[in-house]
């Protein structure tokens, strides 16, 4: 998870690879939309650099248990990081 330090807070515009809209700004100081950018780039990233310009470790771990992904995508997330495992257990 120390590898993952994407942005946390303020308004951030996605590629449009993960995000097709015309506006793609996003204003992470918003709880839900912080949560909406974790889901979209959880199943839209291509790339492990993708994963790591957008994620960061600590919020995905707080995260993991409220947010929405295909259940293929749980399950190799938790399997490469036990952490969120136990996070959606809890």
């Amino acid at each position: 998870m120390d590898e993952f330090r994407g942005p946390t807070s303020g308004i951030v515009e996605l590629p449009h690879r993960l995000f097709w809209q015309p506006n793609r700004m996003i204003n992470l100081d918003r709880p839900a939309m912080l949560a909406w950018m974790y889901e979209t780039v959880l199943r839209e990233a291509a790339t492990a650099d993708e994963l790591r310009a957008w994620l960061d470790g600590p919020t995905l771990v707080r995260l993991w248990g409220d947010i929405f992904v295909p259940r293929g995508v749980r399950q190799a997330w938790e399997e490469r990081h036990p952490s969120l495992r136990a996070r959606a257990v809890a």
